[in-house]
């Protein structure tokens, strides 16, 4: 039998769930934070180049609204970006007042039309933030922390979620929102810690959520060439360019994401110089890259395109629910359709405390579920065994679903044992055309009769919906 169940229970200990249990804890909510591994080590923890909010003064939720969506190759959820764009500036300023140390001057990335970007000694402001939260929720009654557990499926009865099953027995709560992040370790190319494989994904379809968007992995262009350490957009915000093996610049170091490692792609070897910029503005990330072997200040570094940010997840509303009773979803693990088909530069941490924020209000709304019939108490069922991926499992998810893909390759990975793996496929197959950070060889213009979100429901067909 479960223990008590508590109000909230927050899986995952990134931005999304940390700000959620946060919210939660001061309106006098139980809360319980699981993490897979150990506190704050999260995608959240090793994001970099900032936070999106228009909070320049030459900017406004408009402008930035309609960058996200230019990003986003109309495909954008409209509703979802404006809350994110008009609620983000309160939450960044939030986050001024409880001490983040931003950096004076707001950087400029990729597919962004002002300086809008809120870092941390350039590019540790994940560290930073998640680092903050972490403090906070330690110290917040209310509030526990169960490292080291994973969630491996969640505990249904009823149509309803009742919480989660972990190796060491159920843990039972009013409401649970899942905040465990994607999925990018399933390739072998990742900026992600190697536990992000889409468990999220994967224990809400199994128990009966829609999951979307899943064809949608954005490839971060400018990772150090066999490591998964990400050399920050803002860098070539700041002027670092991107040259081929003739020392020749090939493209617009400031297009959106997919554009730029496409042309990475094509051209195979690519050094990123940042020889002529002020590396001092990074300087945590200049000892990172000399630690590694190379000098910032005299050579170009090798870097190539890595699986980077989930786009898709299980689908939710604009305040986290999703179609099972009593399970939320926040930050990458959900699909709310605000990055449509490209998400753009650092909208990703603000997503994490606008909608992390809005699931916790939403999940104390929730009835409480009872845990025992009339007769005798609940007996919950035995969890799965844990999902792991293999070294050949990442190397064919990146061969065969990477930045440019072919149909043959996705069928083949249709094949996979692995379900998100499979999933994946599945969706990129669907999509026959190209759009954003999905990029078809048989098919490399957009369609007009693909604007929209491919969805599945367990034991249905994929759908393709519009959303408003």
């Amino acid at each position: 039998m479960a223990e008590a169940p508590c109000d909230l229970l927050v899986v995952g200990a990134g931005a999304a769930g940390l700000t959620a249990a946060l919210a939660a804890a001061e309106r006098g909510a139980s809360v319980l934070v699981l993490t897979k591994g150990h506190a704050p080590d999260s995608s959240s923890m090793h994001a970099q180049g900032g936070i999106a909010g228009a909070v320049g003064d030459d900017d406004t939720a408009a402008l930035h609204a309609v960058d996200t969506e230019r990003a986003g190759r109309e495909l954008c959820r409209p509703s979802a970006v404006k809350v994110l764009t008009e609620e983000g500036p309160a939450r960044v300023r939030e986050l001024i007042t409880l001490g983040v140390p931003f950096d004076p001057e707001l950087n400029l990335e990729g597919g962004h039309s002002r300086r809008r970007v809120s870092s941390v000694e350039g590019a540790a402001t994940g560290w930073a933030v998640t680092s903050l939260l972490g403090r906070r929720v330690a110290r917040t009654p209310g509030i526990a922390t169960r490292e080291a557990t994973n969630a491996l499926a969640l505990w249904m009865d009823g149509g309803r979620c009742l919480g989660v099953l972990t190796p060491d027995g159920p843990i039972a709560a009013r409401a649970t929102i899942l905040a465990m992040g994607g999925a990018a370790a399933l390739w072998a190319r990742s900026t992600n810690p190697e536990g992000q494989i889409g468990d999220a994904i994967a224990i809400a379809f199994a128990a009966g959520a829609a999951v979307a968007d899943l064809e949608f992995m954005q490839f971060h262009p400018t990772v150090l060439a066999g490591s998964r350490l990400l050399l920050t957009e803002a860098l070539r915000g700041d002027g670092a360019t991107l040259l081929d093996d003739k020392g020749e610049r090939f493209v617009d170091e400031l297009a959106p994401r997919d554009e730029v490692a496409r042309a990475m792609v094509r051209k195979g070897r690519v050094w990123l110089d940042l020889r002529h910029i002020d590396r001092g503005r990074f300087p945590g990330l200049m000892a990172e890259i000399e630690m590694a072997g190379f000098d910032p200040a005299t050579q170009p570094i090798p870097v190539s395109p890595a699986a980077h940010y989930t786009i898709g997840g299980v689908v939710t509303d604009l305040v986290g629910r999703t179609d099972i009773p009593g399970l939320f979803a926040a930050g990458e693990s959900a699909a709310t359709g605000v990055h449509g088909a490209n998400r753009l530069a650092s909208n990703s941490l603000l997503e994490c405390l606008v909608f992390g924020r809005r699931a916790a209000l939403a999940a104390l709304d929730e009835p409480a579920a009872p845990l025992r019939s009339e007769t005798q108490p609940l007996e919950p069922p035995a969890p799965p065994p844990a999902r792991t991926a293999s070294q050949e499992l990442r190397a064919q998810v990146w061969r065969e679903a990477g930045v440019m893909r072919d149909p043959a390759d996705l069928a083949s990975l249709v094949r996979s044992p692995d379900a998100v793996a499979s999933l994946v496929a599945r969706f990129a197959l669907a999509r026959s055309e190209s759009r954003g950070v999905h990029y078809r060889i048989d098919a490399t213009a957009a369609d007009p009769a693909f604007e929209g979100h491919f969805v599945l429901r367990p034991g249905r067909e994929l759908t393709l919906e519009h959303w408003t």
